[in-house]
């Protein structure tokens, strides 16, 4: 399986390279908790020998409701964006959901990130894919639930005639099962990574119970929080070669998806044990 690799940030991904954390905010909130959530991750993966990349989103474009919280919008949020890239020297992670938006945040981000929904959307994943390779960045692009893993090769066809030479992550981030639930088949890692990239493990939305939050009468997604690390865990065993992860300081204070968000207190923990999981499967 080919190793992807950001050379400014003594960055890789794949066979043989320990285990890659995308980890952050689900939304931008404001920058100094923005920092102080890199700052303490960025410290965590460091002792472990992790590679670290910042995750944050700057909009939150597909909510259950017109009133939910968003985000900063795209100009605010890539400055926010590259304000703690240069603070914290991290490289950054974060989606987009337009074609026009792509130039933009690949001038800003690392690892571009195309939503699961979104992943069949021609016409963004070829700006995407131009825009990411022109920037010597990589592009990470979630499986949507509504498609089976072997049929990722059409989305990573499609990247590479834009840009042949440009670097692809897939994201697995669970399945449709019916109604208001996800669930993960971890037999599709190792069918995404036949695809001949490396393959991440979207933990955070794969335990979503999407649009059916009793708090909120559905206007809002639900999440199991307790399930995170159970998929992560089963993830890394099943041979997933990087975690996305999203913590909060105080997770039901969280201004989008707290539900199914993880204690900032508990990265450390949930880490090493996804490390000594990782070395354990490529044992």
């Amino acid at each position: 399986m080919p190793v992807v690799t950001l050379k400014r940030w003594n960055f890789a991904i794949g066979e043989g390279h320990p285990l890659v954390v995308i980890a952050g905010l689900n939304v931008l909130e404001n920058l100094d908790l923005a920092l102080s959530v890199g700052k303490e991750l960025k410290a965590i993966c460091a002792d472990l020998g992790l590679p670290y990349v910042f995750k944050a989103s700057f909009d939150k474009a597909n909510r259950s409701s017109i009133r939910s919280y968003r985000g900063p919008g795209l100009k605010d949020g890539l400055a926010m964006l590259a304000e703690v890239k240069a603070q914290l020297n991290v490289p950054i992670a974060t989606d987009l959901h337009e074609a026009g938006q792509a130039e933009a945040v690949a001038a800003v981000a690392d690892l571009v990130q195309v939503p699961a929904f979104l992943c069949r959307q021609t016409d963004l994943i070829v700006a995407t894919a131009r825009a990411t390779a022109a920037a010597g960045g990589v592009m990470h692009v979630k499986k949507a639930q509504f498609i089976a893993p072997w049929d990722c090769k059409n989305i990573i066809d499609k990247a590479r005639e834009a840009a042949p030479d440009l670097d692809i992550i897939l994201c697995e981030r669970g399945s449709s099962f019916g109604y208001n639930n996800l669930v993960v088949d971890m037999l599709g890692i190792g069918e995404m990574q036949k695809l001949g990239v490396p393959v991440t493990i979207d933990a955070t939305h794969a335990v979503q119970l999407p649009g059916a939050d009793p708090r909120t009468g559905g206007a809002s997604t639900g999440g199991r929080r307790a399930g995170v690390p159970v998929i992560a865990k089963a993830a890394v065993a099943a041979g997933a070669d990087g975690v996305f992860l999203e913590f909060h300081p105080e997770p039901d204070k969280a201004l989008c998806d707290g539900p199914s968000c993880l204690p900032l207190d508990g990265a450390a923990g949930l880490l090493t044990t996804l490390k000594a999981l990782h070395e354990a499967a490529r044992a």
